[in-house]
């Protein structure tokens, strides 16, 4: 009974502690605008994981999984899964609590459960997916359409489970006209150039002009393009010259995602965003997430460019292999 007592003590210095602070009150988790710092998302998750040490999980769970809780703050809500990939709380989807969703992947074939219970158990971290746009009808995962990029942070709340949040890259502070982050607008623009470059000039030239260095597609913060067609065979690129020619359909990241077929696949749909993920050789070619983006030129072959989720957070989001 005095644990019991103690814990809600805390709750209400928490409630109160909320509400003063001049925090949104708690609505429906997309009413906010944009203005979200990653920085203030990683806070915002540290804050529920406090939260969850000082009440308890069963205490803790039960709040997360409240609509009009503590932690449903405008557009943010905390969700908790433990390490075996059961969904423990989540606000806007009680239905789905108590189920396995370890092997739930985004539309484009991210695991993401997967990936953030791995970054959670090495201690926490950003993670980046794609996720459906609410609709007046709620979020519904089924609609292909309606996915769209997401940054999200993960952290341990106890030695069997995690908790994590996100935002929509259009609700992050500084995002551009296209209500992207600045470095993904530019990457987005760079595909659209190389797109219709290709349309002009044609498989040949553009593949030639794609592998320059020095060239048209190598941006000042050193973005660039690639080029493949349908089958996976690599066309053009200015820092894997020893790989054109070859075949990459069925190269495997360590989650089990097929990166290449992943990303012709988007692009055999139309086009649009992808997040995979890839070694980032400025990180001694640790794991990180990605975000793509890829367009057809033809019917024969597609391009595409990225950046890493660093660029976004503008912190170190690489990650060891897993069980190394």
């Amino acid at each position: 009974m005095r644990r019991r007592h103690t814990h809600g003590i805390f709750f209400l210095v928490l409630v109160a502690a909320v509400l003063l602070s001049g925090c949104s009150a708690p609505g429906h988790p997309h009413d906010s605008g944009p203005g979200m710092t990653p920085a203030g998302l990683a806070g915002f998750v540290h804050e529920a994981a406090a939260f969850a040490g000082h009440a308890g999980k069963e205490a803790a769970l039960s709040e997360f999984n409240r609509e009009d809780g503590a932690f449903s703050r405008g557009d943010l809500y905390v969700y908790a899964y433990d390490y075996n990939g059961t969904l423990l709380a989540h606000p806007y989807q009680r239905e789905s609590v108590g189920t396995n969703r370890l092997n739930w992947t985004d539309i484009r074939g991210l695991p993401a459960i997967r990936i953030g219970a791995h970054v959670a158990a090495q201690g926490g971290g950003f993670i980046a997916y794609l996720y459906p746009a609410p609709t007046p009808g709620g979020i519904n995962e089924s609609s292909v359409e309606d996915y769209v990029p997401k940054i999200g942070y993960v952290s341990p709340a106890g030695e069997d489970w995690w908790i994590a949040s996100g935002t929509y890259f259009s609700g992050l502070d500084g995002a551009g006209p296209g209500r992207y982050p600045t470095a993904v607008e530019e990457m987005v623009g760079l595909v659209e150039r190389g797109a219709a470059y290709g349309r002009e000039h044609g498989v040949e030239a553009a593949s030639a002009e794609i592998s320059n260095a020095s060239g048209l597609f190598v941006d000042a913060n050193a973005h660039y393009l690639y080029a493949y067609d349908f089958n996976g065979t690599l066309l053009a690129h200015p820092h894997l010259k020893d790989a054109i020619g070859t075949s990459l359909i069925e190269r495997t990241d360590p989650f089990g995602m097929k990166n290449i077929k992943a990303l012709a696949d988007t692009a055999r749909s139309g086009g649009g965003f992808i997040v995979f993920v890839w070694p980032n050789p400025a990180r001694e070619n640790r794991q990180e997430m990605k975000i793509g983006y890829v367009l057809p030129v033809d019917d024969r072959w597609w391009l595409g460019s990225g950046v890493y989720l660093s660029e976004v957070t503008g912190m170190d989001t690489s990650f060891p292999l897993p069980n190394s």
